[in-house]
């Protein structure tokens, strides 16, 4: 475990979960239902039929589950507040029971030792306020204000580190344009709208959430990857740069106070909503750090169909998670740089990195080394980047349990601890004991 010693002692390693994902109790203590809520009911809209109704049951058995998080020796705890949980109707009055749910959870970590950083929105809208437009409407960016000042007065004496929103491009493209999760829409006009939406909803929470929290480092979460062409031809050269730009430029410049890319503003024509360019000009995300989340790299080739006209290729005899996604650490070392190099923020976090394997129990264990062996080699490669002056202050593994994996269901398993969903009990994988081990060698 020499590698451990490669990162600074202020470094922080955690752990990561989402609300709606882990919490279950859909409908308790006078919980509103979400727009996941809606979309699991709809037919063939999850791989196995399932829903969140009940997931880890985190809502009831959260002392736990801290408990588990703290034997692992981790520095701190990612986890999402649910919207329909704390808010009425998306806005105005406070559903107190769910609120003080956080107020909980935050005092059991505290106590453990486990430093708890807040995200405020990881893709479980208030159906309320989809049934008023949604993330396409202006009013909803300022109702996610409402809800940062009021998360923010409860828990802001104890949470300093705070996350708007988490993975922009899934929330805008795989919800709106693609109808892989909710809420389930195929326009990609629409998606472009819910995408500049949410950079104005990140700077209103951000506004709102300094003004309740002294002291707060607020941030947000955005997945990236390196993209790379199949080929040295043009085509396939100009296809990468064109996902590049979808992929991390389009919410990359804004939030560094360049505006949209101009490629991209020629990309989209009138898919783009008239003024929204001119909407950029002066914004910025206002970042305390940058959180990526990252899992692969994308390897596409031109195509002729498609909002990108390209298509995404596999790679011969490489290894594969059980998405479907490559297994390439070096991406996150190369992401990591880039990012550094072209937007020189003042902090980064990997916020999410983790991998879905056939997990099974056996003997009383549940041996996992393919996720063992990923998250050693990314670990080694975020050590790498540091050491080339990356300014990486800490990573969080996704993810702490196995649990509701959105449109999949429970068919794919991300966690370093086992869930039995049948009984709820909890096993720690061997890549649990793995990162125990990892961090007590610091």
């Amino acid at each position: 475990m020499t590698m451990a010693r490669r990162f600074p002692r202020t470094f922080v390693f955690g752990v990561a979960t989402s609300a709606y994902q882990i919490e279950g109790a859909h409908d308790a203590d006078g919980k509103e239902p979400s727009i996941w809520d809606e979309f699991c009911r709809r037919p063939g809209a999850i791989d196995d039929g399932s829903t969140g109704d009940i997931a880890c049951d985190h809502y009831r058995r959260y002392r736990e589950d801290v408990g588990h998080i703290a034997a692992l020796g981790v520095d701190a705890y990612r986890f999402s507040v649910s919207w329909p949980r704390v808010l009425s109707n998306g806005t105005g009055t406070v559903n107190a029971k769910g609120l003080d749910f956080y107020d909980r959870l935050v005092d059991a970590l505290l106590e453990r030792g486990v430093r708890p950083f807040a995200t405020l929105y990881h893709w479980d809208l208030p159906q309320a306020l989809q049934a008023g437009g949604g993330w396409a409407s202006p009013a909803t960016a300022e109702r996610f204000a409402e809800l940062a000042a009021v998360v923010g007065a409860r828990l802001g004496d104890r949470v300093k580190d705070w996350i708007t929103i988490n993975e922009l491009e899934v929330i805008a493209f795989v919800g709106h344009a693609y109808g892989q999760h909710a809420p389930g829409l195929w326009d990609p006009g629409l998606a472009l709208r819910v995408a500049h939406q949410l950079l104005l909803a990140h700077r209103a929470a951000t506004i709102a959430l300094r003004a309740e929290v002294p002291g707060a480092r607020v941030g947000i979460s955005v997945n990236l990857a390196p993209v790379h062409a199949a080929s040295a031809s043009e085509p396939d050269i100009a296809a990468a740069r064109r996902l590049d730009g979808y992929f991390n430029r389009w919410y990359l410049d804004p939030l560094h106070g360049r505006g949209y890319p101009a490629d991209m503003l020629e990309w989209y024509g009138d898919r783009l909503d008239p003024g929204a360019a001119d909407q950029m000009r002066g914004y910025s995300g206002d970042l305390d750090f940058l959180g990526i989340n990252y899992y692969s790299r994308q390897l596409v080739r031109a195509a002729p169909e498609g909002l990108l006209s390209l298509e995404h290729v596999r790679v011969p005899d490489a290894a594969y998670t059980t998405m479907g996604w490559e297994v390439y650490p070096q991406g996150l070392a190369e992401i990591l740089q880039r990012v550094t190099d072209d937007y020189r923020p003042p902090a980064i976090y990997v916020t999410e990195n983790g991998a879905s394997f056939e997990d099974r129990p056996v003997n009383g264990g549940v041996p996992d080394l393919a996720r063992t062996r990923y998250l050693a080699t990314h670990f080694a490669e975020a050590a790498r980047a540091i050491a080339a002056g990356v300014p990486l202050e800490g990573y969080f593994v996704w993810s702490f349990m196995d649990n509701f994996e959105w449109s999949h269901g429970y068919t794919k398993r991300f966690g370093v601890v086992y869930v039995d969903f049948a009984t709820q009990r909890r096993v720690e994988k061997d890549s649990a004991r793995w990162y125990r081990d990892f961090l007590s060698a610091r």
